[in-house]
């Protein structure tokens, strides 16, 4: 049924993805990224253009599942998707929201996911829409740049992006929460000490 979407989606070419895109982040259960690749397939010099418009459609897209998540709840989540993929983003939400909306980005668990569960959640859909613009355009851009630069041949290249870009991003994502922890942790220390310092001189 969903590949037969996906085929009525192919004929309306760029517009097929807007839409496809903008239904990833809501409630379709397949990735823009399977319209995307065959598109970009029939046309790599307009490979760019359907990176970008897939990419503002996801984020068009994105606010809307954050409702449907906060109206909704997980009863939505259950109906049209898997429990385990459900179970491994709560997982994953619960020990650090920002780093998973980054990394779910990547991953091949749909992006609805991630947009209902914030949504569910209460996650702030400023940051929501924040961390989905990074993670999205690196997705988006990733797939329309290899065929964009390497044409048809680029097929191969993108069955595996999902991967390369997750163990590439991660380090990077560790590395920059770290470096945030100690920033926060330097910062709430040296306020702290202000604050004492100050009760003791008022004292």
């Amino acid at each position: 049924m969903f590949q037969n979407i996906i085929d009525f989606l192919m004929d309306y070419g760029i517009w097929g993805l807007v839409i496809h895109s903008f239904a990833d982040a809501v409630i379709f259960p397949v990735p823009a990224f399977f319209l995307q690749v065959p598109l970009s397939l029939l046309d790599p010099s307009n490979a760019l253009w359907l990176a970008t418009a897939g990419y503002i459609a996801c984020l068009l897209g994105t606010p809307v599942g954050y409702m449907i998540g906060k109206l909704l709840g997980h009863s939505v989540l259950e109906k049209i998707l898997k429990k385990s993929w459900i179970d491994g983003a709560n997982q994953m939400f619960k020990k650090n929201g920002e780093t998973t909306i980054l990394i779910g980005s990547f991953t091949p668990i749909p992006f609805k996911v991630f947009t209902i569960l914030s949504g569910c959640m209460n996650f702030p859909l400023w940051r929501l829409i924040g961390y989905a613009a990074i993670g999205r355009a690196v997705k988006f851009y990733a797939v329309g740049l290899l065929f964009y630069l390497y044409g048809r041949s680029a097929e191969g290249m993108v069955k595996h992006v999902s991967l390369y870009i997750f163990l590439i991003a991660v380090p990077i994502l560790v590395i920059f929460l770290i470096i945030r922890k100690r920033r926060r942790n330097k910062a709430a220390a040296k306020l702290e000490q202000t604050e004492a310092n100050t009760t003791s001189i008022s004292d």
